[in-house]
């Protein structure tokens, strides 16, 4: 059967299609077997339409992240154009949180059943249609009541896009990237989310100067999701590409979806770091959901509540880019997660201090970068490492129940963090155009979260790499240590 496989690979190689190929079977390496057949199977063909296929998500990533906070960095004026409270304001980001809970399941189910391209030319078209009924809500020269429950309609079906968008970054790298490349696409294609973060804070307030400027606001991030609809529908022909990027990609077969439910239930490394990123995500959604809310009552402006969320993306895409990098050279996932979320709960410790200071911009805007540097950059890295420490179970699967539980504590967080605030008597120096309120319970609440789960997380984490070891099995004709430097031998383009 490997023979055949091999041969059928070789076949293909010399069809004459136009993909460029770098044989890796000539490497001196000490472990690698002698023998011809074994060599053929260390070459694997990968296609340059993997790079759309990556463009296309980032882009739908992206996009679905503005329609998620178009409201946050100008809370109060979206609060006085729809005249409803900042808690209702709250719920437009919510709602995302609320929605995508029970639909996960069901995209864990399609990615790993009815294949990646079906589901996001769904997700595109969700996507889409929850961005123009947004505008429907927000007509120029209107401010009533009603617009916000159209507003909050648009906002659910663009909710219902973001799971068949945000689980498919995992799926889409074992699928068509080699191994030595998967974390790096994984990160481009799961940092395309937080870009589109960035985005909204820096757009909407820039945008949004008075409350009546909303309406055009909306026009302007309905237009990415209707190019990334176009892209998708037309430009994705199939899940997968024509032969197999990997070793992992050729010779296993996820376990169906409910055994995996089961196995990952019964996987303890698996399940402490469920517990503990979940809390990671429920954090980091409170910081972008309410940064605005917690500086504006020491005195600082929007802008620089949008430069903080700003810096503590961008800080967190570069992490992520070198995260993802080295752990593509050098495979060691949680040694590198360890000591970012270490250094991540130490930030997170400074920024609940520092934010409840006045005229600090400088040591709130550090911390804001450091807390993005260390912290949101492990992202990626993390679901590479939930889908090691859980193969065979499907790369939507065990992803997706990670997102899915930090989902349920984000809105537990944000619940928490909002009961706790209190009202302030008198504030001279607030910014805030509505009440304001008291954030020290709050942030040192969350500073004891992040400190515990990240203690649980370094103490009890441990687990092998078991895509690497089946990879290397079936490549090599034996396991190798999943901490070698050495790629995975393929067949890549120039």
């Amino acid at each position: 059967m490997l023979a055949s496989s091999a041969a059928g690979r070789v076949s293909t190689m010399e069809s004459g299609e136009d993909d460029k190929l770098l044989d890796f079977s000539s490497s001196s390496s000490p472990a690698s077997p002698p023998n011809d057949e074994l060599k053929k199977l260390r070459c694997f063909k990968v296609y340059k339409r993997r790079w759309f296929v990556l463009f296309v998500l980032c882009l739908l990533n992206c996009s679905n992240a503005t329609l998620w906070l178009t409201f946050a960095p100008v809370a109060d004026q979206s609060a006085q154009y729809f005249y409803v409270s900042l808690a209702n304001i709250n719920w437009l980001s919510v709602v995302y949180m609320v929605v995508s809970i029970p639909l996960s399941f069901a995209t864990t189910w399609m990615l790993d059943t009815v294949g990646l391209r079906l589901t996001l030319i769904l997700g595109s078209w969700l996507n889409m249609f929850g961005g123009i009924m947004r505008i429907m809500g927000g007509p120029p020269g209107t401010a009533l009541k009603i617009n916000y429950a159209v507003v909050m309609l648009g906002q659910t079906v663009a909710a219902l896009a973001q799971p068949l968008i945000i689980f498919t970054p995992t799926k889409m790298a074992a699928l068509w990237f080699p191994d030595h490349q998967r974390a790096t696409a994984n990160t481009l294609a799961s940092m395309a989310n937080p870009l589109g973060i960035l985005v909204a804070n820096l757009v909407s307030p820039a945008m949004v100067r008075t409350s009546d400027q909303i309406p055009t606001l909306l026009l302007t991030y309905a237009v990415p999701a209707c190019v990334g609809c176009f892209l998708t529908t037309v430009g994705i022909r199939s899940s997968a590409p024509p032969t197999p990027p990997s070793a992992s990609a050729e010779f296993s077969t996820s376990e169906p979806f409910v055994q995996g439910i089961k196995l990952l239930l019964k996987n303890r490394a698996y399940l402490v770091l469920l517990l503990c990123f979940a809390s990671g995500v429920g954090v980091f959604t409170c910081f972008t959901t309410l940064l605005d809310q917690i500086l504006c009552v020491q005195g600082y402006t929007n802008d620089f509540a949008g430069l903080c969320a700003a810096l503590f993306i961008v800080f967190g895409i570069v992490g992520a880019a070198l995260l993802g990098l080295y752990v593509d050279k050098t495979k060691r996932f949680t040694e590198a997660i360890k000591i970012n979320m270490g250094i991540s709960a130490l930030a997170g410790i400074a920024f609940s201090v520092v934010c409840l200071m006045q005229q600090q911009s400088i040591a709130v805007a550090t911390v804001c970068s450091l807390f993005g540097f260390f912290g949101f950059s492990i992202y990626p890295a993390v679901m590479e490492l939930s889908v090691e420490c859980s193969y065979p179970v499907g790369e939507a699967t065990s992803a997706g129940l990670i997102f899915i539980s930090g989902q349920i504590l984000s809105i537990v967080y944000i619940v928490l963090l909002q009961s706790l605030a209190t009202p302030v008597a008198e504030s001279p120096r607030s910014t805030c155009g509505l009440a304001p309120q008291s954030w020290k319970v709050p942030m040192m609440v969350l500073a004891v979260l992040t400190t515990f789960f990240t203690c649980v997380f370094i103490i009890v984490f441990r687990t092998r790499y078991r895509r690497l070891e089946a990879e290397e099995d079936a490549a090599y004709g034996h396991k190798r240590d999943n901490r070698s430097t050495d790629p995975t031998p393929a067949c890549v383009d120039t």
